[in-house]
């Protein structure tokens, strides 16, 4: 018995330096750390949201755009800035604070610097969704929902529940272990499916699906953003009550559980909530990767590892780096338009080996 309240002590001691890491390295009030944190941020997003629709290969000028004197039918500059800029302004704000928050808390619970949202298996899921709907040629809408982002959110679920079951068997506790394992597992056999399904399927439905796991934000309307807001409403809310808390989940469960942490709610809160994430995220842009890891190395590297800081800030960074690599993607070779994922992997990439190398 003494021996093992010793080590209960031990990690308790771990956890609270920890913390006090944490605190010491910053005396200012948290409160004020994180207004300035959120408003700093908050700038840059939003600059970022409005600069982005007015480059292109047609130029538009602010000014025309607001000018309540031309009708809207004949004023190209307003058609321009709202219907053919913003909406993909909009998903790339939304889809990239999506997953740079999942990547936060991914890594939180699964204690592992180097997880993604996609490290579980929901986005192969996701994308195995798509894949079949694109290929089976289903018209089975709902609301604003087409086929290919139901049979996504449909792919995204199925993965999610399997990983956490195989996570949970074993008692009430989630084993990150076991749903690491699974996710990368799982991960695997999807993508092998996607393979086989792009085999037996013809070679415009091959060239549709592969470009949507490329991963895209060419959005023709505000629709698919408004459909994806919910579940993205619920994933922040939950998102909300987490950072406290992962502060010493990241140091350890038994840590966090000496420090009077529902480890077990906890861990399901994070889960749930990065999943859902993940899953709205994907099916509106794709598969977009390496947003989830860059976006939360850059921020730590800005504000410290308090998640109280990271979180909010990372969400915000997350959105104006994805609409500043979607500006890329339509700038770089005009009038053709590279896939937005394609930008995110040629910066994640080299920063992915970066981390690797440093981490080692």
């Amino acid at each position: 018995m003494s021996r093992t309240q010793g080590t209960l002590d031990a990690v308790a001691a771990r956890g609270t330096s920890a913390r006090a890491d944490i605190e010491r390295a910053d005396p200012s009030p948290i409160r004020a750390r994180l207004a300035k944190t959120v408003a700093g941020f908050g700038v840059l997003a939003a600059a970022m949201c409005l600069i982005a629709p007015l480059i292109g290969s047609t130029p538009v000028d602010l000014a025309r755009v607001f000018d309540r004197s031309i009708p809207f039918e004949q004023n190209v500059d307003a058609q321009i800035f709202f219907v053919a800029r913003m909406p993909r302004v909009a998903a790339g704000a939304v889809v990239g604070a999506a997953l740079a928050a999942a990547g936060v808390v991914f890594q939180a619970l699964l204690r592992n610097a180097l997880a993604t949202p996609f490290t579980l298996g929901v986005s192969a899921g996701a994308s195995l969704g798509a894949m079949l709907a694109i290929v089976l040629g289903t018209g089975v809408t709902a609301g604003p929902l087409s086929a290919v982002p139901l049979a996504s959110l449909a792919g995204a679920a199925i993965a999610a529940a399997i990983v956490y079951r195989l996570a949970t068997m074993r008692g009430r506790a989630m084993s990150t272990t076991v749903l690491l394992l699974a996710g990368v597992t799982l991960n695997s056999f999807f993508s092998a499916l996607i393979m086989f399904v792009q085999y037996v399927a013809d070679f415009a439905q091959v060239y549709r699906a592969t470009r949507w796991i490329m991963g895209d934000l060419d959005v023709g309307s505000f629709e698919p953003v408004a459909a994806a807001l919910p579940m993205l409403v619920l994933a922040f809310a939950m998102f909300a009550w987490l950072p406290s808390s992962l502060n010493l989940l990241s140091v350890g469960a038994g840590a966090a559980a000496a420090r009077g942490v529902d480890v077990g709610r906890t861990q399901r809160l994070a889960f749930v909530s990065a999943s859902l994430a993940t899953a709205a995220a994907v099916s509106l842009a794709g598969p977009i990767g390496f947003i989830g890891i860059v976006v939360p190395h850059l921020v730590r590297l800005m504000v410290g590892v308090d998640h109280r800081l990271v979180l909010p800030a990372s969400v915000l960074f997350g959105a104006a780096f994805l609409v500043a690599c979607d500006l890329a993607a339509r700038t770089l070779l005009a009038p053709l338009e590279i896939p937005v994922g394609v930008i995110t992997a040629m910066l994640g990439g080299p920063f992915f080996l970066w981390l690797l190398v440093r981490k080692g």
